[in-house]
């Protein structure tokens, strides 16, 4: 991020500005939605600036920007549609202490004006360091669309009872009250009685929130899906905007940790096999504690909670405790990498099942029925695999396999990152170690990636000529 956004208080400060054609208007039209004292000067002022410094809403000079001029001011930006004369102008600007915009030039500007959507005083900014000015305008297409007008005269109505909602606790209590009131109670009332009536909503409401004395607290485990933050779920992204503490896996990628509030608790109990860990008994605890005190926890982990989760130990010690649960289900890792290989985990005369298996337990490599799995057709997804890829393989051929059977590895499924391993099993765990993965990786026994497996049926047909 090149450019910091921030929302600067200009009442009672000045913005300069020179120019006097259509730029410098495109310019005024946003500025003049702001609290501050505007100055523009322009040797050869176009009638609409004139116009507006009759109407008294902006100061006009008509001359050129000189030394002195901008003294003071928060502001200056350079429209005067001429490169040499911006220069000149911005050099003046950044002498006398004000940050210096010019217009249509990133390189040379200290700051830029994004793309507003006003609901005043509720203000969206949409910025893309000057790439993209057609997809920001895209977006804030979008946003005014979604974002009712009523909203602002709610946010208003809502500022001036800020001090009377401060007898609610801080935290839960609160935003409770005012989400109520934003996206329920505010607007029925405002539809019903106009404004009147949304002021009269708040203390309903207020009393209602009062009466319900305090919170017990709740505990949401949630599957944060494979990495890509597309595919996590709607009821996932809403349960990360309402927690106050988020209780994460390793595995959960940054980008899903950046959804949650701003306000809320991230611990990291970040369990890695074969390495140091939270204990489980120590996640248990910490849930349970955060719960204890009212806080909404959410217990977020990576791909499916219910898959090789350890969720029912969670859930045993949250039950004890008393607290309320549910469980938001999100993509398993396997779903996200057969995807990554172009293929379906069960297919019509290839195979009606499929065998979800972790490569290692609590007290080492993980047993299976090999038999069972080592007959042809047979299709298993192993998670947790990377360290157990020779014992998974020396298993399977103990036990009568094909070593010519697919065996695929996906690093990092659905992740930009993501990487694809084709081996088979007489040389997985050689080609695995050949080509280290050091992310989180999936091993599926019995398919092959598309490509290598229509390239591998091509050979083959042309072989049998």
């Amino acid at each position: 991020m090149q450019h910091f956004p921030i929302f600067l208080n200009l009442r009672g400060r000045t913005v300069v500005l020179s120019g006097g054609g259509e730029a410098a208007l495109a310019k005024l039209r946003l500025l003049m939605k702001t609290e501050a004292t505007l100055r523009v000067f322009a040797a050869e002022p176009c009638a609409d600036l004139r116009a507006l410094a009759a109407e008294g809403r902006i100061v006009l000079t008509d001359r050129s920007l000189q030394e002195g001029d901008v003294s003071g001011a928060a502001l200056f930006y350079a429209a005067d549609e001429d490169g040499v004369e911006d220069a000149r102008t911005a050099a003046i600007a950044d002498a006398e202490g004000a940050l210096v915009n010019i217009v249509d030039n990133l390189e040379d500007s200290e700051f830029i004006t994004p793309a507003i959507v006003d609901r005043d005083p509720v203000t969206v900014a949409i910025g893309t360091e000057g790439a993209a000015p057609v997809l920001a305008r895209a977006i804030k297409r979008d946003l005014e669309e979604r974002l009712p007008p009523v909203l602002g005269l709610l946010a208003k109505i809502g500022k001036l009872f800020r001090p009377a909602a401060e007898r609610l606790p801080m935290g839960r209590a609160r935003r409770d009250f005012w989400g109520d009131y934003y996206f329920d109670a505010g607007p029925r009332a405002y539809e019903a009685e106009g404004e009147d009536g949304a002021r009269a909503a708040l203390e309903d409401l207020l009393d209602r929130h009062l009466s319900r004395g305090e919170q017990a607290g709740h505990v949401d485990f949630v599957g944060a899906g494979p990495g890509d933050p597309e595919l996590l779920t709607l009821k996932a992204r809403v349960a990360l905007d309402k927690a106050d503490v988020v209780i994460h896996d390793r595995l959960v990628a940054p980008e899903i940790l950046e959804l949650a509030r701003r306000e809320a608790l991230l611990v990291d109990v970040g369990k890695t096999g074969f390495g140091p860990s939270a204990s489980q008994d120590d996640i248990n605890a910490a849930i349970v504690e955060h719960a204890s005190q009212g806080a909404h926890v959410v217990r977020l982990k990576s791909g499916d909670p219910t898959v090789f989760g350890r969720l029912d130990e969670e859930i045993e010690a949250v039950e004890a405790a008393g607290i309320d649960w549910r469980i938001v289900p999100g993509i398993t890792a396997a779903s996200a990498a057969i995807a990554g290989l172009g293929q379906s985990l069960t297919k019509r005369e290839r195979n009606s099942s499929v065998r979800f298996m972790t490569g290692h337990d609590m007290k080492g490599f993980a047993e299976q029925d090999w038999r069972a799995l080592a007959r042809p057709g047979e299709v298993a997804a192993v998670y947790m695999g990377k360290r157990a890829a020779r014992f998974v393989q020396g298993r399977l051929m103990m036990h009568g396999a094909d070593p010519a059977t697919p065996v695929s590895f996906v690093e990092n499924a659905s992740r930009p990152d993501q990487r694809v391993v084709e081996a088979t099993l007489g040389d997985m765990a050689d080609a695995l170690a050949d080509t280290p993965l050091d992310g989180p990786v999936l091993t599926f026994y019995g398919i092959a990636p598309r490509r290598a497996r229509a390239e591998a049926t091509a050979f083959e047909q042309e072989m049998a000529l």
